[in-house]
């Protein structure tokens, strides 16, 4: 089956109203602002290259199971699309395939939810084999259970922002062509996955240490990345920049390399095909030895955007993983609100364009890979167990007591938990042995 994601330009730009819903039961979550949520979604719109014209709220008990916002709204929806001259209406919640089929037929342009405009983005941005597939199988997966009912209105459903998506086929109206599409995507991905693994092996075997970029997306990271590294990557003021995930060496202070990885920016009701479908990228953050969660501090949103990323690394199982807050754009805060910035763990509030807080950020991550310091008891005649202690640490004291050498060794906890560990239970069983023999047992 041929992969259409692309292969579709629009004719004309996309002239957009923007609708939302206010319903009581949104009203009542802590992290739901409508006013900030439509704003995003403006947003969205722009990035996904749409000429916004206006906006419309509806307040309402409930959603309409047919016309979404009731049938009074639409009317008024219609008038305001037909005033506004608009061929397409953009929704900040999702659509059930019967709302898009009502609403399409009676306003007679063409109807995209907030889901399939997020979707509609990352296809845009997909640049590698691996993000192409895992768009495409997103974008299938939703259109999927939608099908039903839509007839010569499929197109306009599978096509996107300016008819690009997985529609616009005689294919993609048979259930059956899509099923065997969305398998041969899933096997296509199990093979790249194959190779990823093997990636991450080959590191894990290196003991390169790993450090993941997360957060909201447009917080910062990608710039971050590139002025940490000066990584060649694609840095820009708008939502999903970048999408594939990037890899580049970093040099901390003292002489190490490390491996610093830029994710996916995280997104208010990132959809869950697309954090399944992404879930294999998405897993760096489970491999990496520390996480830096990058917070755009500027943002009025900063609160809700902060717990939309601790839910997601919850679900990818990487919540308890170390991790540094970095507070980024301090310099576009007034600085009494600058210094009110708490997290929970360590934090630092830095501007990505200020050397003096890059080095911070390098120092910060010397000093969580670095580690605390551990002392170790060990019989000076041992050499092979105190090579073990230079070997896995930096050793910052060394003095003899008796026919003992004692150790304070810098160590990682990586490489603790490798190793250091063994070391440290010999170290007990020595100093036991010493308690039997009536030595002392100072020991750590």
């Amino acid at each position: 089956m041929k992969n259409h994601l692309h292969d579709i330009q629009p004719d004309a730009r996309d002239r957009a109203v923007l609708v939302s819903l206010v319903t009581p039961q949104l009203k009542r979550q802590d992290d739901y602002d409508p006013e900030q949520s439509l704003a995003e979604l403006v947003r969205l719109a722009e990035t996904a290259g749409v000429e916004v014209l206006d906006t419309l709220t509806q307040h309402k008990e409930y959603q309409d199971y047919r016309w979404f916002i009731g049938k009074g709204k639409a009317e008024e929806l219609k008038r305001l699309i037909e005033a506004r001259e608009a061929n397409t209406a953009i929704f900040d919640q999702e659509l059930s395939g019967a709302q898009v089929r009502n609403l399409e037929q009676f306003l007679d342009v063409k109807i995209i939810d907030r889901t399939q405009l997020i979707l509609d983005i990352f296809a845009q941005r997909a640049k590698t084999r691996e993000g192409i597939i895992q768009v495409e199988l997103a974008q299938l997966s939703y259109l999927l259970p939608r099908l039903s009912g839509h007839g010569k209105n499929l197109s306009r459903l599978g096509g996107g922002i300016g008819t690009r998506g997985p529609g616009e086929s005689k294919l993609e109206t048979d259930r059956r062509h899509i099923r065997g599409r969305i398998s041969e995507l899933k096997r296509q991905l199990q093979e790249v996955l194959r190779h990823r693994t093997l990636h991450r092996e080959r590191r894990k075997k290196s003991g390169v240490y790993q450090v993941a970029l997360v957060g909201y997306t447009n917080a910062g990271k990608s710039t971050l990345l590139r002025q940490l590294t000066s990584a060649d990557v694609y840095v820009e003021n708008q939502l999903f920049a970048t999408l594939d995930p990037t890899s580049r060496s970093l040099r901390l202070p003292g002489g190490q390399d490390i491996l610093l990885t830029d994710t996916v920016g995280f997104i208010q009701n990132l959809p869950h095909d697309l954090v399944a479908a992404f879930r294999a990228t998405l897993e760096e953050v489970c491999e990496a030895d520390l996480i830096l969660h990058v917070v755009d501090c500027s943002s009025p949103m900063m609160n809700v955007q902060m717990k939309v990323v601790d839910s997601v690394l919850k679900e990818l199982g990487a919540h308890g993983k170390e991790r540094i807050t970095l507070f980024n754009k301090a310099d576009a805060v007034p600085a009494g609100r600058v210094e009110m910035l708490t997290a929970e763990g360590p934090s630092l509030r830095i501007s990505a364009y200020n050397d003096e807080d890059l080095l911070r950020v390098k120092q910060a991550i010397e000093e969580r890979m670095t580690g605390g310091n551990r002392s170790f008891r060990i019989p000076a005649d041992r050499g092979d167990m105190i090579s073990v202690a230079y070997r896995i640490g930096e050793v910052v004291d060394s003095a003899v007591e008796g026919s003992d050498m004692l150790l304070t060794v810098r160590i990682n906890n990586k490489e603790y938990e490798k190793i250091g560990h063994m070391l440290a239970a010999y170290a007990m069983s020595h100093a036991a042995e010493g308690m039997h023999r009536g030595e002392s047992s100072d020991h750590v």
